[in-house]
């Protein structure tokens, strides 16, 4: 395939997949099926666009060729495989503060930082992420210290009020 036309193929493409990728799912009622048949029929495409491109109505033709392929999926064996009839169950594991539990901890703290105002998250971030003394994020910030220390105790307050409080045993917060 020539540079043009290549360049003309990619161009046609980018503008004609999402109309491809909605018939597609009102085809197959599936997103992951339907992606794998705009795929198919963007590579039959690619093959056959020297010729394609000449046609009348190329639009027209890719959507029969995107039914084709549909119906040729429809056709095959794996159409009505299904590997799982539900969603597995998650595997309990020994270790109850393994790595899985460090990741759902960061992500519920960036949610509950995220929700700190801006000038109080600015501060908890530089005292605690950046391990930065009071006088130095004053120095940082252009602020006095007595600012710094208000602003960590409103933007302690206010992660306290989003984060879940950390119990032992006998359910006594720590």
């Amino acid at each position: 395939m020539q540079a043009t036309q290549r360049h003309e193929y990619v161009e046609f493409v980018t503008a004609t997949t999402p109309k491809l990728r909605r018939t597609a799912y009102l085809l197959t009622g599936d997103q992951h099926r339907a992606d794998d048949v705009v795929q198919q029929t963007l590579t039959k495409l690619y093959l056959k666009w020297p010729r394609v491109r000449g046609a009348d109505d190329v639009e027209a033709y890719v959507h029969r060729m995107l039914v084709r392929v549909f119906q040729e999926e429809r056709r095959s064996r794996w159409w009505g495989v299904r590997l799982l009839d539900r969603t597995p169950e998650p595997v309990p594991r020994d270790d109850p503060g393994g790595p899985d539990d460090a990741v759902v901890d960061a992500v519920t703290l960036r949610r509950a930082l995220a929700s700190v105002p801006p000038g109080q998250r600015v501060v908890l971030v530089l005292r605690f992420y950046a391990d930065l003394s009071v006088e130095q994020t004053a120095g940082v910030l252009g602020c006095s210290t007595g600012n710094v220390k208000s602003q960590t105790a409103r933007g302690l307050a206010a992660l306290r009020r989003w984060l879940p409080l950390d119990t032992d045993a006998e359910g006594v917060a720590r």
